[in-house]
């Protein structure tokens, strides 16, 4: 009797166990779906044809799919003031530079902040964490006037040097280096590495999950930054400025704005497939622990 009983109850805790993993994984796909929907419509509507815009109630899917809001996405390039390989030339190279910068800074700055002593890093991680609740909407009229002051106005500098220093990447590497054990720094003080060296050549090769992270995170908000707040200069203006005055043109122009949308999705996806391992491991675990 006691060894039905005990059958019984592994059975029991058995079966709760199934029962909680078929529950999170129907949240799990739930939510992947809500995730999904908005790629999956973006890409539904630059396949739609100009008439089926109209139809209501709208449909999920394109009755008579084409590819011709692509094309004239191209055929419109072509006629605009600045050629549309200009606004790519131009995304592309503020988005390169905004992740390299952010990397680099960001590195240095949660290796100070992780492994430095010194009065007030306290106050400083803090700092950090409270500036994560913040929205840069709040400092745009402190951020224009200090471009301003500095001439940067309608120059590339407007629209990377803002976006170089984030609190979410400071934030993302010092939790990451804080994890790697004092004894390898004092070590490698010992044999006589300075603080840069040791952070280089001994911290960050270390790092690379949380790298490729913030590499994904930096890549994905440089290319959506819009140009329109700083640079007034047509031949400055980046893609996904050209993409939203595409789609102010009227609702006529709809497939060609998701046309162009569906285009600007091609980067950041391509980015996160090549990183995607490194994201995972990042979160589970990274850095190395005593």
């Amino acid at each position: 009797m006691p060894e039905e009983k005990k059958l019984k109850a592994s059975s029991g805790r058995a079966g709760k166990k199934h029962a909680g993993t078929v529950m999170i994984f129907i949240f799990l796909l739930v939510l992947g779906i809500f995730m999904i929907l908005p790629v999956y419509l973006a890409v539904v509507m630059s396949l739609k044809p100009s008439q089926e815009w109209f139809i209501f109630p709208p449909k999920l899917y394109a009755m008579d799919p084409t590819l011709d809001n692509f094309r004239d996405m191209f055929r419109s390039a072509d006629r605009l003031w600045v050629p549309f390989s200009r606004y790519v030339a131009n995304s592309v190279l503020v988005t390169v530079s905004v992740t390299l910068a952010q990397c680099f800074t960001a590195s240095m700055a949660a290796f100070v902040l992780a492994k430095g002593k010194f009065r007030g890093s306290k106050f400083l991680n803090s700092v950090i964490v409270v500036s994560l609740l913040y929205q840069s909407n709040v400092i745009y009229i402190v951020q224009y006037m200090v471009i301003s002051k500095l001439g940067m106005i309608d120059t590339y500098l407007a629209l990377i040097l803002p976006n170089i220093a984030t609190p979410v990447g400071v934030f993302l590497m010092r939790q990451s280096i804080s994890q790697i054990p004092d004894a390898v720094i004092e070590a490698a003080k010992v044999d006589g590495a300075g603080m840069f060296r040791i952070c280089w050549e001994v911290v960050m090769p270390n790092q690379k999950p949380a790298l490729m992270t913030l590499v994904i995170f930096a890549f994905q908000a440089a290319w959506n930054i819009q140009s329109n707040t700083y640079v007034f200069d047509e031949s400055l203006k980046t893609l996904p400025t050209a993409v939203a005055q595409a789609a102010a043109s009227g609702i006529a122009r709809q497939g060609v704005a998701m046309a162009a949308a569906v285009f600007m999705l091609i980067p950041p996806v391509i980015v996160f497939m090549a990183a995607q391992k490194n994201v995972i491991e990042t979160m589970a675990h990274s850095g190395i622990k005593d």
